[in-house]
C-alpha cells in the first residue's frame, strides 16, 4: 500500500503541488515548511506575511516564485519579480522580499555544502 500525499514525509516526496505544500504547517520558530529533501537539497515553501525578516543562509538557494510579485533585494541589487521568475542567492548573501503582494508564495531550494558551492567567486 502506498502512502497518501498527506502521510508522506519530506524524505518520501518526489512531487508536490502548491496546494498540497500550502497545507503543510510551518513549524514553530521556522519561516517556511519543509516539503521535500534529498541529500544536501531541501525544498521549502515560503510565504512571508507583511515583512520578510529572513537572514543569510549557509547554503546556496534558488527561489521559484509560485504566486505574487514585488521587489527582491539580493546583496546590493534590488529588482522586481513576479510569478514564474527564478531567483538565485549565493550562500551568506543578505536578501529579502520587499513591497510584496499578500499572495506571495515561493519555492525555496537549498542545495550544496555550507558556505556555498563557490566560496571563491574568482575560481
Amino acid at each position: 500500500m502506498t502512502k497518501s500525499s498527506a502521510q508522506k514525509t519530506s524524505r518520501d516526496r518526489q512531487h508536490a503541488g502548491l496546494t498540497e505544500a500550502r497545507a503543510v504547517p510551518v513549524p514553530k520558530g521556522q519561516r517556511s515548511s519543509l516539503i521535500m529533501e534529498h541529500g544536501s537539497m531541501s525544498v521549502r515553501l515560503y510565504s512571508p506575511e507583511q515583512v520578510d525578516t529572513q537572514s543569510p543562509h549557509e547554503q546556496d538557494e534558488v527561489y521559484v516564485v509560485a504566486s505574487g510579485g514585488g521587489w527582491f533585494v539580493n546583496g546590493s541589487i534590488r529588482h522586481r519579480f513576479s510569478a514564474g521568475d527564478v531567483l538565485f542567492v549565493p550562500a551568506g548573501v543578505q536578501h529579502r522580499f520587499e513591497d510584496f503582494e499578500d499572495n506571495l508564495a515561493v519555492w525555496v531550494i537549498f542545495y550544496g555544502p555550507k558556505g556555498g558551492e563557490l566560496t571563491n567567486p574568482d575560481s
